[in-house]
Order: structure tokens, then C-alpha cells, then sequence
């Protein structure tokens, strides 16, 4: 089938003649999950850490303020699915009944005609953040996949590279890899709220992956970062490494370096997860037992608690520490570390093994 809606939608948005809520077009729409009220535990932080934030990402700086201080009666939105009909699926873009909704970065500049693979329907459980970073792929769209396995026809349009194929094999994912199609019927979800029933695939997403290990007990687990993905380089990261590793028994990985199954077992026991905030640090909280902590060391131009809504869906606490200088080159003393592990230890109950 051709395709004409790059073009056509395009024009739809040049004179605001576009929808953009999917509840405006969808035939069918479902509750997966209630929206409930839930409590959700403080960040673990030294006194003075929060005021040398400069700049934040993602949130504005009161949200992450805000956010820093917990509530024990946070109010969590719905889990919900939406049928849609007639719909193309065009380099990286959904386009259905005046909407279009983009899942990655285009790798086409102009909007052209296109080829679409004619499928019957499917259920599409990819979003833009999951296709951007690695980690929200892993702790978002991975807990996706499992409402899309129940509505027929899981499909994606994400490459299978690096780390993925390994655990979609441990997660048991068997998508159907598409490039440009058109669906007779769609299935999509609004899936964003930390309810009961995300945490709870959660817990089945760590048991999955835990299924036939026995990962020991240990202090904790740093994974570096390095260079990698979008640049926070703390230019003391290597010290900090070797003081955790010397002084607090942590071990040290660079999880590029080494398997799924390597950093599963090392992190699966782990009672803290450290490192400069970041995606590489999704590997220990998919897998870190629920009352252990995330432990974030973050720029102060660049600070966020986004990673406390995934350490939070896990049942873990969440703790940072904020470091002198900017992103691209900063530092932390190593007072401030350890202090803050000092406060984790005395305010979180061990995890049981």
C-alpha cells in the first residue's frame, strides 16, 4: 500500500488541523488498570545537596524539589489501551484520523510517499523515550510488552542490538519487527502510571530475569559510565570507583563491557546500585531486590529525580548526591559519597537475600 500520510499529515499540522490525544480517535477504549492513591518514599539526600542544583532536566526545578520529598499519598493515574483503525505506521511516525504520534527520530528528512507493509492488526507497545534511551526501552517499554502480548501481535519498530537481544531471550519478548506498515487495527497504551498493577510487572520483569540464578548478597555494585550516551563525565569517576571498591566492598563494572547475564548476577543480590545518573544504571534496577537503593551521582546543571519514578516502581529507595562543575566535566568529593552511604545504611532496612 502507499502511503501519503507524511504529507498529508504534515499539512493537517501546518493549519492546526490536527488531533493529538488518542482518546479523540481510538474505536475502543479500556481500563487496564485503576487510578489508586499510593505512598511513595523520600529520596535519601544530605542536607545542603539539593541548593547547588543549577539547572534541572526533564522537570522544572520546584517538580524535582518537590519530587525529592516523597508523599505518603501520591495519587497514580490509570493503565489504559486504545483501539485504533486505519493506521500507517511511517518511518518511525504513527499516523491515524489526524493524529500522528512519533516513536524515534525520523530517518527521512522530507515527508515522501511510502511503501506500507498491509498487516491485519498488531499491538504497538514502543514509545519515543524508550527508542531514545536504552534504559526507558528496558524499565518502560519492556513492561509494556507484557500488555501487548495479551491483545495480539506484539510490534515494534526498535532495531535488536546491543544488550536487547539478550533480554527480550530472558524476558521471553517475541515482537514482530516492522518497517513502514499500515494496520487495519492498532493497539496502543497509555501506560506511564506507577499503579499497583506496573509494579507488579515490575516484580515479575526481576523475576524473570532472576529465574535459575541464586545471586549472592553484596554491599553494592558501581557501573561506570565513562563516556558513553549522552556526556556526564565526572572527571573523578575512576577515584570514586576504587574507593567504593577498596573501602566499601562495592564491585565495579562498565556494563558495556560485559554481558546480561554478567551484570544479572552481580546486580541481582546487590543492596546498592551507584554511578553517574544515567541509563546504564537501569541494568541494576531491573534486577536490584526491592529495599535496596539507587544511588545517583548527579552535575549540578543537569539534575533530575526521573530515575526515582523507576526506582520507586521497583520498591527500592532512591538517594543522590550533586557534584561541583557542569556536565561535561564535574566532580564529587568523597566525603559526600560516603556520607550518603553512611545514610542509606542507617535509613534503609536490609534487603532480605
Amino acid at each position: 500500500m502507499l502511503s501519503l500520510r507524511p504529507i498529508t499529515y504534515r499539512l493537517l499540522r501546518t493549519f492546526g488541523l490536527n488531533r493529538d490525544k488518542l482518546d479523540e480517535i481510538a474505536v475502543e477504549r479500556w481500563e487496564i488498570a485503576p487510578a489508586e492513591v499510593i505512598g511513595v518514599p523520600p529520596a535519601i539526600i544530605l542536607p545542603g545537596q539539593a541548593e547547588r542544583i543549577t539547572r534541572t532536566e526533564f522537570a522544572s526545578l520546584d517538580h524535582v524539589i518537590h519530587s525529592l520529598a516523597g508523599n505518603p499519598a501520591e495519587r497514580f493515574g490509570p493503565t489504559m489501551a486504545y483501539r485504533l483503525r486505519d493506521v500507517d505506521v511511517v518511518d518511525g511516525a504513527l499516523y491515524s484520523a489526524g493524529l500522528s504520534m512519533y516513536l524515534r527520530a525520523r530517518k527521512r528528512h522530507l515527508p515522501l510517499p511510502a511503501r506500507a507493509e498491509h498487516r491485519a492488526s498488531g499491538s504497538l507497545y514502543e514509545t519515543w523515550n524508550g527508542n531514545r534511551w536504552f534504559g526507558n526501552w528496558l524499565l518502560d517499554d519492556c513492561l509494556s510488552y507484557r500488555l501487548a502480548e495479551t491483545t495480539g501481535g506484539p510490534v515494534t519498530t526498535m532495531p535488536c542490538k546491543g544488550h536487547v537481544p539478550r533480554y527480550e531471550k530472558l524476558l521471553d519478548m517475541t515482537p514482530d519487527r516492522i518497517g513502514d506498515a499500515h494496520f487495519d487495527e492498532l493497539t496502543v497504551f497509555a501506560d506511564y502510571s506507577n499503579n499497583s498493577h506496573r509494579m507488579a510487572r515490575a516484580q515479575d520483569m526481576r523475576h524473570r530475569l532472576l529465574q535459575g540464578r541464586t545471586p549472592h548478597p553484596n554491599p553494592g555494585v558501581f557501573l561506570l559510565r565513562g563516556r558513553s550516551g549522552d556526556l556526564r563525565v565526572l572527571e573523578n569517576e575512576q577515584d570514586i570507583a576504587a574507593r567504593l571498591a577498596h573501602e566499601r566492598g562495592f564491585r565495579v563494572m562498565f556494563p558495556e563491557d560485559h554481558s546480561v547475564d554478567e551484570l544479572m548476577d552481580a546486580c541481582g543480590g546487590a543492596r546498592v546500585i551507584a554511578g553517574i545518573e544515567g541509563s546504564q544504571l537501569n541494568h541494576g534496577i531491573a534486577v536490584m531486590p526491592p529495599g535496596g537503593t539507587l544511588f545517583t551521582i548527579q552535575p549540578a546543571n543537569r539534575a533530575t529525580t526521573a530515575m526515582k519514578i523507576l526506582s520507586d516502581r521497583w520498591q527500592q529507595r532512591f538517594a543522590m548526591v550533586v557534584g561541583q562543575g557542569v556536565a561535561e566535566s564535574f566532580r564529587v568529593e568523597w566525603d559526600d559519597i560516603a556520607r550518603t552511604l553512611d545514610r542509606i545504611e542507617s535509613e534503609v532496612a536490609r534487603p532480605p537475600s
